[in-house]
């Protein structure tokens, strides 16, 4: 069982595991084994969560979703196959609590009267220090 968050946590049979060369440093060590780990969860058939958190994790996580709504976490930067499952398993952790979390509503304000104050008091100021440029006389007929 891998924990999300308090109240979910995902069968490890609803993941999926691939391996395949990874890209970038690690000399003739990289050219011979599969260390890069792709993780593999179908949020759509999923029997562990319910229709409201598919469709939170959908909306959320839709650039990282397939049309076949299958979610895909990719993960390369160690050298071991088990550091990069390990790594590969926290990131989907993580993104699935972020998603799941709910977001605080954002109730609108209005400017308050001091800062309205300040700012035509900051403008006015502004004016009289460009009017005091002006070569006396012009502009006065």
């Amino acid at each position: 069982m891998i924990r999300i968050n308090a109240g979910l946590a995902v069968p490890e049979d609803e993941i999926e595991f691939a391996v395949s060369r990874s890209p970038g440093p690690g000399g003739q060590h990289v050219n011979t084994t599969d260390t890069r780990v792709t993780l593999r969860f179908d949020v759509v058939n999923s029997k562990t969560l319910s229709e409201a958190q598919k469709a939170r994790i959908l909306a959320r996580l839709s650039t990282r979703i397939n049309a076949a709504g299958v979610l895909r976490v990719t993960c390369h930067s160690e050298r071991s196959q088990k550091a990069n499952k390990d790594l590969a398993v926290e990131r989907f952790a993580v993104l699935l609590a972020e998603a799941l979390k709910q977001r605080r509503v954002r109730r609108p304000t209005s400017v308050p009267r001091n800062e309205k104050r300040r700012r035509l008091e900051g403008k006015r100021l502004r004016a009289t220090v460009k009017k005091g440029r002006s070569r006396p006389g012009r502009g006065e007929e």
